[in-house]
Formats: structure tokens, C-alpha cells, sequence
């Protein structure tokens, strides 16, 4: 740690950082590229050319931590994880070259025609969820849609039953927790017992799906042992299915209530998307630069390495700030206006870039711009209620609002 400052009052985890984390980052980052942060034992990047870096340079910067828990669990939820968990590396937190091929054989079921086929039942569901709220005049958005819709399109994606759905999310809130949160104890212990039986149903599902392949990823990635030598095996293919269903939805959750949060709080905002739908897109993608779905990733380092001018040993665990990445002066002009019709936005990191660029990323902004193109148009006078409290979730990665109170004339 010779030579780098050393941010000891800094911690993502407490309260004033959770509701309002840009200041926060902007100042570490005005300060010096790169700091030591005690209360996690991590040290946070918040330049965006350093954050590039270390994600295109995978053999110096290792995401094998990406999805390990952030503190030291309790012994006995340790070994419910190690004895319970059955799963491998396949996505987020593995390394060449296991990812390559892994990669390779996901990439056309993320293709952008695939995605394309799904935008009718994106739009279904989300009428759907609409029709539930619309005489009422007043609904969480959170509860409503956001929530819902991105499990509803995963799991119809990789042919979970709908039924499950409320389960399923509830499990993956648990893992949110103790992978990127500080949970105590007693929650440690019920939350890990549950992650085991998360894996145990994606297991359980994919041994199933083998005897009835149906429409679906999970069938067409057993399908491809028909003709592919490199295809996965059992444990692979539910080791997918289980880093997918989480993935896959908490993010765009978030990114659907972060749109709408800072959409409706802005006046006049809101009927200029109305009035003219190619501004959707560019919401979309400043939405993503502005106020990330995910604040910060993490990485390890596998050799001494030196990032911003700063000396990193061998095994330095890192969390990488998207969030104050992407409002770095020196890439994005005026980095604290929300403006829809930046011209750089899409260059933001929210997800990722390199290898491990995120492969649904498509699938998240299609399942956003529909969500804007439709509400847009069927509630145009959907405003924010007065008065509430944002409230976002205590983990370190993941950001988006909890609850979300809007209104609209009936």
C-alpha cells in the first residue's frame, strides 16, 4: 500500500454512501485514481481509462472473485455454501480460457435475432402488468413492473415455469445479499440454506429438461451435444441456468426503476419521450451511464500490477467503480446532467468490456425501451408521488430503487 492514499472513512456499505453514491465517488476519484478501502479490504478504481483497462486484461486481472462473498460468513453458513453448492465457474467470475468456450457456446442464444423474437412477449407482459394498475391512479412501479417483467421474460427464456417466479426472485434476493452485501449471522444462515436449494432447483430442472426439451436456452444448450463436442455438460448447463436467473433480471430491474426515477423527476422530460420515441434509446443508454444498475464490479489480481501509477501486490481484491467511471469528467462532459441525447453515452461501462461484456445486454435494453414506449404513451401523465423516500438496497454492486411511487391522471 506504499504510496496510495488510504480512504478510511470511506464505506459502500453504510447508509448516507447507499442513497447517494455520486458525490461520494466523484470526490475519491477528483482526489487520486485509486485508494485502499479498509472497511471492505478492497481497493476501489474510479478512473474510467484504469476500469477499461484492468476488464479488457483478464491474464493481470482476475474475475474469480467476481461473484465470491464480499466478508467472511459465519463457519456454519460457510460450509452450508461449500458442501450444498455444487456449481462451477462459467460466466461473470471465470477466467480464460474455460470462458472462452463457454462463451462461445452462449453467444447465438443472446443473438440479436433471438432477442428480436422475444420483444412480442416482453410487450405482452408488460401490457399485462399494466392492465393490473392502470384504474387504480397510483402503483409502486417497482412492485408493479420492474420487478416482475425481467423475471417473467429470464425465466420464460430458459423455460423455468411461471409459478416459480416469486420464489425464485425471492432466492435470488438472498444471494444479492450475501455475495455483495454485509449480512449478519443470523441471515447468513437462512440465506445460504436457501442459495443451496436455488442450485438444487436449477439442478433438479436441467435433469428434468433432458427428458423434455422444450423452447427454450436451457434445451437449446443441451441440444447442442448433438452435434458439439464441446458442449456443455450437466453440471455446466445448470451452473448457466443458475448464474443466468440471477443476472439476468436483478440488473434490469434496476435499470427500469433507475430510468423511471430520473425520467419522471426531471419535468417536461417525460412528454418529450412521448412526443418523440427516438429518444428512447438514448435514454436508455444515459440511464445506464448515469445512474448504473450495477455501481461496481470486482476483480483480483494475479501478479503484481501497477494501475493509475499505483504499485498493486499480487492478490489485491479490487472493486472497480463503474458508477464513478462513468461520470468521469474527462470522457463525459458535464457528467452530472442526466441528458438524454448525449452523444456518448453508449460508450458508458455498465456492462463491462472485454471478455466478459455482459452477454445480455441486449435483452436489457430491448426489455427497457419497451417499457418506456409503452408507458410513455398509455400513462403520459405519470408523475413521480411527492415526497417519498428512495431507498436502495445495502449491497455494494447492485443499485436501483427498492420502491417507486408514481401517479398518474385517471
Amino acid at each position: 500500500m506504499s504510496g496510495c492514499p488510504v480512504a478510511h472513512d470511506f464505506d459502500p456499505l453504510a447508509d448516507g454512501y447507499l442513497s447517494s453514491p455520486y458525490p461520494v465517488l466523484n470526490d475519491l476519484r477528483s482526489q487520486a485514481p485509486v485508494h485502499y478501502v479498509p472497511s471492505i479490504d478492497h481497493w476501489i478504481v474510479t478512473r474510467y481509462a484504469d476500469v477499461a483497462t484492468i476488464l479488457a486484461d483478464p491474464a493481470t486481472f482476475s474475475a474469480a472473485n467476481a461473484q465470491s462473498p464480499l466478508t467472511t460468513l459465519v463457519p456454519e453458513a460457510a460450509e452450508t455454501l461449500r458442501s450444498g453448492l455444487r456449481n462451477t465457474p462459467v460466466l461473470s467470475n471465470f477466467d480464460p480460457p474455460g470462458h472462452n468456450r463457454v462463451r462461445r457456446l452462449l453467444a447465438p442464444l443472446f443473438s440479436l435475432r433471438r432477442v428480436a423474437e422475444l420483444k412480442p412477449r416482453i410487450a405482452g407482459f408488460t401490457t399485462e402488468l399494466l392492465d393490473v394498475v392502470e384504474s387504480r391512479g397510483r402503483a409502486d412501479i417497482i412492485d408493479a413492473l420492474a420487478f416482475p417483467l425481467p423475471a417473467l421474460t429470464l425465466f420464460r427464456l430458459l423455460g423455468f415455469p411461471e409459478d416459480d417466479a416469486e420464489r425464485l426472485k425471492s432466492w435470488c434476493g438472498e444471494k444479492l445479499e450475501v455475495n455483495w452485501g454485509r449480512p449478519d449471522a443470523d441471515y447468513q444462515l437462512r440465506a445460504t440454506k436457501n442459495i443451496v436449494l436455488f442450485w438444487d432447483y436449477c439442478e433438479k430442472y436441467v435433469s428434468v429438461r433432458k427428458q423434455d426439451l422444450g423452447d427454450d436456452l436451457t434445451s437449446d444448450l443441451l441440444r447442442q451435444r448433438e452435434s458439439n463436442p464441446d458442449a456443455l455438460d450437466d453440471r455446466e448447463v445448470a451452473s448457466v441456468v443458475f448464474a443466468l436467473s440471477f443476472a439476468g433480471h436483478e440488473t434490469t430491474t434496476n435499470l427500469i426503476g433507475n430510468a423511471l426515477h430520473h425520467l419522471l423527476a426531471r419535468p417536461g422530460l417525460w412528454r418529450r419521450l412521448r412526443e418523440d420515441p427516438s429518444l428512447i434509446a438514448g435514454a436508455v443508454h444515459e440511464t445506464l451511464r448515469y445512474d448504473s444498475s450495477v455501481i461496481a464490479w470486482r476483480r483480483v489480481t494475479t501478479r503484481p500490477a501497477e494501475i493509475g501509477g499505483t504499485a498493486l501486490p499480487e492478490g489485491a481484491r479490487l472493486m472497480l467503480a463503474l458508477g464513478a467511471a462513468n461520470h468521469d469528467p474527462a470522457v463525459f462532459p458535464d457528467p452530472e446532467e442526466f441528458d438524454v441525447e448525449r452523444p456518448n453515452a453508449h460508450t458508458q461501462l455498465s456492462f463491462g468490456r472485454g471478455i466478459h461484456f455482459c452477454l445480455g445486454h441486449l435483452l436489457a435494453r430491448v426489455e427497457l425501451e419497451t417499457v418506456l414506449g409503452l408507458l410513455s404513451q398509455r400513462f403520459p401523465s405519470m408523475r413521480l408521488v411527492p415526497g417519498q423516500d428512495v431507498r436502495y438496497p445495502r449491497n455494494i454492486s447492485f443499485r436501483g430503487p427498492i420502491s417507486l411511487e408514481v401517479e398518474w391522471d385517471r
